[in-house]
């Protein structure tokens, strides 16, 4: 049985390490709320952004653009989002396992990282870091999301790549969250950007109105002008869905650890109360028998 002088100073560490985890709880659910009201108020934009594409695009088909024929499939830039820090769980777990389980030659994927620890995990799989965004995920933003998206549009449009997609987290509820692989280009009329909640029955139904438009100079040239921002607008979503996850995870991380420590609490004071009712008891033994000797002892000298 460990002596209560070691119970007391492990019992002193769980205290400490749960005030940490209390606090890492609190400033996750801080942000994890703040993610989720940007998420929610970008939603709408968003989703009128991605539906005047796809009603362009229905409206002019068939129509040859770089932006909406796809190439010949052999490399692929694919943005992927984690965390910058750890504790969160299987959070990053799970996106490394969703892009290496693709079945991508990895010598053809550029990767551009947003987190650090998703960048080196999938570097040391063998995938080419292509581009390190990570600073980006601490505040996800607007401009963040347009350098980003910037980036892989010049590889895209210099041929380096023949299509984009999204590697990132996608927020259900407090206790679900799925990693999500989605093309952003060329742009598939057929599917929508999971984050965005359009229904394949609801695709470009909101924007009717767009089948009785004219373009002028041209829907290539509309559409040259539109997709750069959709692009962004895709990036930005995802941004925030896997930064409301990450910080849910660590949220849900953090209170199972500091659950875990009040358990480890209990234990250790049943321990420490026994320890000491043990020393208690020696001691009153060695007590009694050395009285019970110096007695005998004295009978001996009368």
């Amino acid at each position: 049985m460990a002596s209560m002088r070691e119970i007391k100073r492990r019992r002193e560490s769980i205290q400490s390490t749960g005030q940490v985890t209390r606090a890492m709880k609190l400033v996750a659910a801080a942000r994890l709320q703040k993610a989720r009201g940007q998420a929610e108020k970008s939603l709408p934009y968003f989703r009128a952004l991605y539906q005047t594409v796809t009603g362009i695009v229905r409206r002019t088909a068939p129509m040859q653009h770089p932006y909406l024929t796809p190439g010949e499939g052999r490399s692929v830039g694919m943005i992927v989002m984690s965390s910058n820090r750890g504790l969160a769980g299987g959070y990053n777990a799970g996106i490394v396992r969703a892009v290496a389980a693709e079945g991508l030659e990895r010598e053809n994927v550029r990767i551009y990282a947003v987190g650090r620890r998703g960048r080196d995990e999938l570097a040391g799989l063998g995938f080419r870091i292509a581009g390190d965004y990570s600073d980006r995920m601490n505040v996800p933003s607007l401009a963040g999301a347009r350098q980003i998206a910037e980036d892989v549009l010049r590889a895209y449009d210099e041929k380096e790549i023949d299509g984009i997609r999204l590697a990132f987290t996608g927020f259900q509820t407090m206790i679900t969250h799925i990693p999500i692989l989605a093309g952003i280009l060329p742009v598939d009329i057929r599917t929508s950007p999971p984050f965005l909640g359009i229904g394949q029955e609801e695709t470009g139904t909101d924007m009717e109105d767009l089948l009785w438009m004219n373009y002028e100079p041209g829907a290539g040239e509309v559409l040259r002008l539109l997709i750069p921002d959709y692009v962004v607008g895709m990036i930005y979503g995802a941004l925030l869905q896997s930064f409301a996850s990450e910080n849910a995870a660590r949220m849900r991380a953090m209170d199972s650890a500091s659950s875990n420590g009040k358990e480890l609490l209990k234990e250790l004071d049943l321990s420490y109360h026994r320890a000491r009712q043990t020393s208690i008891t020696r001691e009153l033994t060695e007590m009694i028998a050395g009285s019970g000797g110096g007695l005998k002892r004295t009978g001996q000298k009368e």
